[in-house]
């Protein structure tokens, strides 16, 4: 299964009309999603389940179930666009709170023996040298931390760029 994580309004993403087969899933910004407030109940209470109802309480599920993981975000001061953290920060259920050592870091253990492929497509006016980076790191980071098999930041000037690319 492909996800396609993306910060575009609806209807300038349906616009783009993306070759996606039936087993792509599309996630964008409906307004709903909830900031997660840290209680560690989708390891805790509700074991790999985010405890906030509002459509997002399954993202490590959902990640479980992945191969590839494409980003679609504004680069903002070098990170993702408010949407698009909060959407990571809500697949912290993908890991267990257990620590392992690896590449000499600590991390937390995967929830699922599944990996995946991790792109990221960062888009904005004037993203400077620092600003890649940042997000490049960033991206690794992300990688790392999610047991990506490969990471990868893109960087373009604007969202007409990153639809060709991806068409």
């Amino acid at each position: 299964m492909k996800i396609i994580l993306h910060d575009l309004n609806q209807q300038e993403f349906t616009a783009w009309q993306l070759n996606k087969d039936a087993d792509t899933i599309i996630i964008s910004d409906n307004g709903t999603i909830r900031h997660c407030i840290g209680c560690f109940g989708c390891w805790i209470k509700t074991p790999g389940v985010c405890v906030l109802k509002d459509g997002y309480s399954n993202m490590g599920e959902l990640l479980s179930q992945c191969d590839e993981l494409i980003i679609i975000s504004q680069c903002v001061y070098g990170s993702y666009s408010p949407f698009i953290r909060n959407v990571w920060d809500r697949s912290i259920p993908y890991l267990l709170p257990y620590f392992i050592t690896k590449n000499a870091e600590t991390h937390h253990k995967s929830r699922y023996q599944n990996t995946f492929l991790l792109s990221v497509h960062f888009y904005g006016d004037n993203i400077t040298q620092e600003e890649r980076e940042t997000a490049t790191a960033l991206v690794e980071a992300n990688g790392v931390n999610f047991y990506s098999t490969g990471n990868t930041a893109y960087f373009y000037d604007s969202l007409h760029a990153v639809q060709e690319v991806l068409k």
